[in-house]
């Protein structure tokens, strides 16, 4: 999707001086995904944990991590961006150890999102690992 890295997201956070300048510009990341296809939005495919509607379908390419999600929350479409940046083409080794929780407090996600938001960015980070240490190898 992006050359981006979570340390060059964390910089952009850093121009803007409140919260809520923060806050717009995670919804227009968001607005970068790609449309997930409506067939892929099903019961199965859904995160628990989140209070909006939250899908996520994930696959290896090689060894590669390659996932897609949606949500009907345009600020969870932001969070969705922050994992893509995070966890999209990492290995499972890459998956493993990442400091997930490090970016979300460098973005100043931890202070400023609602604790329903907070429970449904880790939810989601969860069904990743998950299917990281789970998941079927291609």
């Amino acid at each position: 999707m992006t050359s981006q890295s979570l340390d060059d997201l964390a910089e952009s956070f850093a121009l803007f001086s409140d919260w809520e300048d923060r806050y717009r510009y995670l919804i227009d990341l968001g607005k970068r995904l790609p449309e997930m296809d409506n067939a892929l939005k099903t019961e199965e495919n859904m995160v628990r944990g989140c209070t909006s509607k939250v899908w996520l379908v994930a696959a290896w390419d090689g060894e590669k991590l390659k996932f897609q999600a949606d949500s009907d929350a345009q600020i969870i479409r932001g969070l969705i961006y922050v994992l893509d940046l995070a966890y999209q083409g990492k290995t499972r080794q890459e998956i493993a150890t990442l400091n997930i929780d490090r970016a979300f407090r460098d973005l100043g996600l931890d202070r400023h999102l609602s604790p329903n938001r907070r429970n449904g960015f880790f939810a989601m980070v969860e069904r990743i690992r998950g299917f990281a240490t789970h998941g079927a190898q291609d």
